[in-house]
Formats: C-alpha cells, structure tokens, sequence
C-alpha cells in the first residue's frame, strides 16, 4: 500500500494582472497561460520537462479564446514536449487554487513525480461576467431552494452585507486599504519575484508613410491599483446592484486579465535535480454554502483546511483571502475572527483584480513568494466561489 508523500512547490510565477481591456486587451489567454508555463519551467533549468505528468489549468469560462483545452493549447504553445498532456478543470473563483490542489495529490498520491498547475483568464474577451452565451437551467429559477444561483454575484454581497451587517462605509475602508497596501507593495517591488513580465506588442499605423509600425510595450506591474483612492471618494460611487444597496464597482473586486504557474515535485526529484523547496502543499479544502449567500463560503471551507493540515487558525502567519467583494470579505473575518493584519498583507483583487479562474495561482505566487521574504511559516489562500461555495488551500514555506 502506498503511502502519502509530501508535495513541494520548487517554482511558482505570474503575469502583471491587467484590467479588463487594459494592457492585455489584445492578449489571448492562451498566450498568456504559454507565458507563465515558460516562465515557471525557467525558473528549473535543469529539470527535464518530458517528466512534467500533468499540466492542470483552471478557467472559470472556458470557452472562446480559451476554449478548446486551453491548458493543452498552452503546453503546444509553450513549446513543452509533446508527451506533456494538459487538463482545463472549472470551479470558477477557485479553478487556479483547485488545479494547484488537484496536481499536488497526484504527486502525494505517487502518480506522477513532476506536475505544472496553472490558471488563466481573460476578462477582456468575455462579453459578460457569466460567459459569452448564458442559459440558466429553468428550473433554478423555480426551485426557491436553488434561486440563488440565478442572483447577480452583486446581489449576493448585498445580501452579505444586510445579513453580517457590513456597512457601506466599513466596506468603502476596506477598499481603500487594499488600494493603499498593493500601491505601496508595487512602490516597494514586493511582486518584482513573482511577476514574469509579459511584452505586449502593438501594430499602428504610419499614417505619413502608410507603413505599419510596431511598438513593444513591457508589461511589469499591476495594472488595478491606485494610491489616491479615499473614502470620501469611494463614498460618491453609486450602488451597481441595489438601488438602496451599499455594494459599489468601487468595493469589488476589478474584473482582470492574467495567468500564473506553480511546478510542484516529489521529494524523489528535489534530491535527483538538487531542487530547493519554496514551499509544501499542506491541505485543500471545499464546502458548500446557501448560493444566495456564497460570499460566506470560506468560513465553512476554512475549518476543514486546518484540520486536514494540522494546525491552528493562530498558526496562520499570512491569509491571502480573496477580495471578490468587500462585504464578504469583512463578513468571513468577522465570523472566523481573524486578525486583520495577516490578511491580503499587499492588498487583494479589489485593488489587485480577480482574473477568475487564475486568481488562485496567481495569489499562490504571491503568498509563496511573501512567506519567503517574511520568514512566515503557514499561509493560507481562500475564496467565496459563485453557486455557494468556498475554498481554502494552506502551504508551508520550507
């Protein structure tokens, strides 16, 4: 009988997020996902990549220009061997986390030794939030037990935000520090580790000479944050989804481009390539929640993570938890209660941007990468996911 084996992240990378037609506007997801395999296999020079098991890639809309398997269009276009096989899974918000997860047990259960996660997502070639062509089930709207899957995500946090009492002006400060703290990260070159930068090459024309010129611009900071943000500012915004409601396009998360890529091991390769664990996969967790309410989901993912790690709430040095929405994000510290200062401690997507399926990987870079520069020793990732759901992976740096 085979026993559990211990999964290490040896290499973890990620795009700049852009907003939503900003700096990727022209940008396939596809080659943004290529990107960030290349990047994260640069990062092993000596590791063979013929010996990569697996390359699993979250999407929350898989279809379009990432359709048709995205992750094995971006094994093709990475230039990684054709034996490397590529797998798009979905469970929407945390598809990046959930890919992170699903390619540690395959080491930790001894069916492959090297596995690429990854995550991407282009917001720009969406024409809305729930895809290109949506048809609901009809019976979700008639099932009063199943309509809130039919609610706008928007009203959702606001019934978030009535139920745990969130007010506006609780939601509008939250937004304004994550703005402060992701503009002072950048200033400070917090993300410079965990960024690949991405070069976006643009064709305009001459109009004296009728040639077509071609500018190449270096893409090397998020795109969403802004220092000048305040809360008399913020305060002036209308609700989006309520006409009494408190939930703004300023107190959510900014809908975003990017990719990211985690290359976790076995321990039988960091001895065979002499590789140095940043490091290891502890537990994964899911949980389902009333879908009118799925911001709350992480306080019922959460426990179950830490149980299946082994360790405490207390023992948790940096919560990256995701900012789909201030009111839920408040709602899931206030019912855990957990300590403000260890979350999003570089701000989150609200000034970051939530590129759905890659958010995941994306903060499993940045949480990696801020435990090593720390000296932290258990971090958590953790996201509300639309349906009612939540997730929650925890890691230990080695």
């Amino acid at each position: 009988m085979r026993q559990i084996q211990d999964a290490y992240i040896v290499a973890v990378t990620r795009t700049p997020v852009a907003k939503r037609k900003g700096m990727f506007r022209n940008v396939r997801p596809d080659d943004l996902l290529a990107h960030v395999l290349k990047g994260v296999m640069a990062q092993a020079p000596g590791l063979d990549p013929a010996l990569i098991g697996d390359v699993i890639v979250g999407c929350a809309m898989p279809e379009a220009e990432q359709g048709m398997n995205v992750a094995r269009i971006g094994v093709l276009l990475a230039g990684l061997p054709n034996s490397v096989p590529g797998i798009t899974i979905n469970r929407f918000c945390s598809s990046g986390l959930q890919a992170v997860a699903d390619a540690a047990n395959q080491i930790r259960l001894g069916q492959a030794d090297v596995m690429i996660a990854a995550g991407t997502e282009s917001m720009s070639v969406m024409s809305n939030m729930m895809g290109n062509k949506v048809v609901v089930n009809p019976a979700v709207f008639a099932a009063d037990e199943q309509r809130g899957i039919a609610f706008g995500m928007g009203l959702t946090a606001e019934k978030v935000a009535q139920q745990w009492q969130i007010s506006r002006v609780a939601q509008d400060s939250f937004a304004v520090e994550s703005h402060r703290k992701a503009s002072a990260a950048i200033a400070a070159g917090h993300f410079k580790a965990e960024i690949t930068p991405y070069a976006v090459n643009e064709h305009l024309p001459d109009l004296q000479s009728g040639a077509v010129k071609i500018s190449q611009r270096l893409c090397e900071h998020d795109e969403g944050a802004r220092g000048d943000v305040t809360v008399d500012g913020l305060g002036k915004l209308k609700p989006v989804f309520h006409a009494k409601g408190t939930v703004t396009a300023g107190n959510a998360s900014q809908m975003s481009d990017g990719a990211a890529a985690v290359l976790l091991v076995s321990e039988k390769i960091l001895k065979q390539f002499n590789l140095t664990p940043l490091a290891r996969f502890c537990s994964f967790a899911v949980a389902g929640v009333p879908a009118e309410i799925m911001g709350i989901g992480p306080v019922a993912a959460i426990p179950k993570a830490l149980q299946q790690a082994g360790i405490s709430q207390q023992q948790l040095d940096w919560i990256e938890l995701n900012e789909a929405f201030a009111a839920q994000a408040l709602a899931v510290m206030q019912d855990l209660q957990i300590d403000p200062a260890k979350v999003n401690p570089l701000g989150g997507a609200i000034a970051l941007g939530h590129p759905l399926g890659a958010t995941g990987a994306i903060r499993t870079a940045t949480l990696v990468h801020g435990l090593q520069r720390v000296g932290g020793q258990y971090g958590m990732i953790s996201m509300c996911i639309g349906s009612g759901m939540g997730a929650a992976g925890i890691f230990e740096r080695l």
